[in-house]
């Protein structure tokens, strides 16, 4: 296992219980801001009258915006990682029921909240790649979870193809969020979802060409 090099402090730590409070409307605040505007017309002036706070205070906890998307990023992508680990931790116990709860805990993510997919690729000389780690993560534990059910599989190589297949369903879950007409409403998303499961389903079960010629 790699080190993980070591990440510049996001912010400064609340001691007390008030400043934790003031922190944590900060924080929410900012989310609220960035969803409706977006990162790029996010301002700390903005935070700070939508968490009913002084620009002082907020530069207090803050060096710069840099930093307080950072601390966004951490607090939602987080959050995220912990959503995908619980629907998979729920999921009906074989490789399908896996998948279906991958395919819906990420695209949930994605549909819930339209800063997700902003934050994933958000980089900053200031700011660890929070994204890239949220995707590695959330990747661990999918496969993780269909770790057990590996004997349903019937590529040649059953770990790169789960590999495989868990990836496709993100680049797909991701696109869906950036594309012009996205899949919207709990029936449209609820479809969607499972397309992509019932297309990586279809894909592990399906022997390759090289097993077929074997």
């Amino acid at each position: 296992m790699t080190e993980e090099p070591d990440r510049p402090a996001l912010y400064r730590e609340p001691r007390q219980a008030r400043s934790a409070a003031t922190l944590a409307r900060v924080l929410r605040a900012a989310e609220e801001v960035a969803s409706s505007a977006g990162l790029e017309e996010m301002t700390m002036t903005g935070v700070a009258e939508r968490a009913g706070v002084s620009v002082g205070t907020i530069y207090r906890r803050f060096e710069d915006k840099d930093q307080l998307i950072t601390a966004l990023s951490e607090r939602m992508l987080e959050r995220r990682e912990e959503v995908v680990a619980e629907r998979l931790r729920a999921a009906e116990p074989s490789l399908s029921g896996v998948m279906d709860a991958y395919a819906r805990a990420l695209l949930q993510s994605f549909t819930d909240n339209n800063l997700f997919s902003e934050l994933l690729r958000a980089r900053g000389v200031k700011s660890p790649d929070r994204g890239g780690r949220a995707i590695l993560e959330i990747h661990r534990l999918v496969l993780e979870a269909a770790a057990p059910y590996s004997d349903e599989i019937r590529r040649s190589s059953p770990e790169a193809a789960l590999d495989t297949a868990a990836r496709a369903v993100l680049g797909a879950c991701f696109h869906n969020s950036v594309r012009p007409d996205p899949a919207t409403g709990e029936e449209a998303v609820n479809r969607y979802a499972e397309d992509l499961s019932d297309m990586a389903i279809a894909y592990l079960r399906t022997p390759d060409s090289r097993r077929a010629r074997n």
